[in-house]
């Protein structure tokens, strides 16, 4: 495993659910485009309902995780992209299933005015590093 330091200085605000810094020392690099509510199949789950499409938007992540065999422990950053931040606490919920909450990652978090469909809720796009 690659050498990481998850780093939450006393000299910034507390984080929420993730490190101010994460540093890496050498690894294989995998980025994950944004991922959305879209099955397999192309057909989005969830329309209008904020959970639904988090959780599918996290278990695409997973997927694409699985195919670079890379795991929820290699990431290293991840950015959202919200339509309404109101939901953040429910994104909050859905992220600590899958992330890992003792050493999480660097994140940001976008409220947008629209993303490429307006039915979609929510996008998410990670970074992980590998052996």
């Amino acid at each position: 495993m690659p050498d990481r330091r998850f780093l939450s200085p006393e000299t910034l605000a507390p984080p929420f659910g993730y490190s101010h810094v994460v540093d890496v020392r050498p690894g294989r690099l995998v980025f994950i485009s944004g991922q959305v509510p879209l099955d397999a199949a192309g057909e989005l789950v969830g329309p209008g309902d904020f959970d639904a499409q988090a959780r599918q938007v996290f278990a695409n992540l997973a997927a694409a995780l699985e195919a670079a065999d890379a795991t929820w422990s290699d990431v290293v950053k991840v950015t959202y992209f919200l339509r309404d931040v109101s939901n953040v606490v429910q994104l909050r919920a859905i992220r600590n299933e899958y992330t890992d909450t003792e050493h999480p990652p660097a994140s940001t978090l976008v409220e947008v005015s629209g993303l490429f469909r307006d039915d979609v809720l929510v996008e998410i796009e990670a970074v992980a590093v590998v052996d």
